[in-house]
């Protein structure tokens, strides 16, 4: 898979702006086991691995003061440690991973993704990141896929939402929905207008010429057309030439079964 370019850190506290379920307990976890994975130092991959335990168990549990205070510590000496590192080896030693993990530890999250870019996927970043908005009937595998084609977090997060809320949906009803979100051009007028022909209740053959409707076939898009108007349905039959999406339900159910 191609790397995609990196974001700034204010890219990514968008995510934690979306939802008021954020998990940094989740987040902390599987972005360290990516970042600390990289650290090519046994001694110091091990460190790091500690530091980070006893953040994601403080996390897991806010309220408890002990946890806090070894949280802040094993924060406090990994730091110290890459410090000294760097003021003996220079440039000799790769601290970058580290750098990032301690970003992270220290919650600055945007700039741990950001900077973890640089050596680690940003499709793994970009899964640990949706994975931790904790949203209900959201489908975060479209969202993923949205993002990694270079969509917004807004636009791929309330795509995501929609497609989880009509998860109930015809397989290829499903299938043309997810194909508008990753071309960008899902939006309420669509979602109602698709809702209409998951309602439609069409039968087998039915639903083959809504799909094709949908995908805009002139020719099947003219036949139905003139057949709305020898039904009378003069209206439908000029909003479906237009590409009105509501009438296509009507066209289709229309359709002989």
């Amino acid at each position: 898979m191609t790397q995609l370019r990196r974001h700034p850190a204010s890219w990514w506290a968008q995510f934690q702006e979306a939802s008021d379920r954020f998990d940094t307990a989740y987040l902390t976890e599987g972005l360290s086991d990516l970042i600390t994975a990289k650290i090519s130092s046994p001694l110091l991959r091990r460190e790091a691995e500690i530091a980070a335990d006893i953040v994601v168990r403080h996390l897991g549990k806010p309220n408890s003061e002990e946890l806090a205070e070894r949280a802040v510590k094993g924060v406090e000496r990994l730091v110290a440690t890459v410090e000294r590192l760097g003021e003996r080896s220079g440039e000799a030693f790769e601290l970058r991973e580290v750098h990032a993990l301690c970003h992270l530890l220290e919650g600055r999250y945007g700039e741990a993704a950001n900077e973890a870019e640089e050596f680690v996927k940003t499709h793994s970043i970009l899964r640990i990141f949706v994975g931790a908005l904790r949203l209900e009937r959201f489908d975060g595998d479209v969202a993923v896929k949205m993002l990694a084609a270079g969509q917004p977090p807004a636009a791929a997060l309330a795509s995501g939402k929609v497609i989880g809320k009509y998860s109930w949906w015809p397989s290829w009803l499903l299938k043309i929905v997810t194909e508008r979100a990753l071309a960008g051009e899902l939006d309420e007028e669509t979602v109602a207008a698709l809702d209409r022909c998951a309602y439609a209740e069409l039968s087998p053959a039915q639903s083959r010429i809504a799909r094709r409707l949908l995908a805009g076939e002139d020719a099947l898009v003219d036949a139905s057309a003139v057949r709305l108007e020898g039904l009378g349905e003069k209206d439908a039959a000029e909003k479906l030439r237009k590409g009105d999406l509501n009438a296509v339900a009507l066209a289709a159910r229309l359709m002989p079964l």
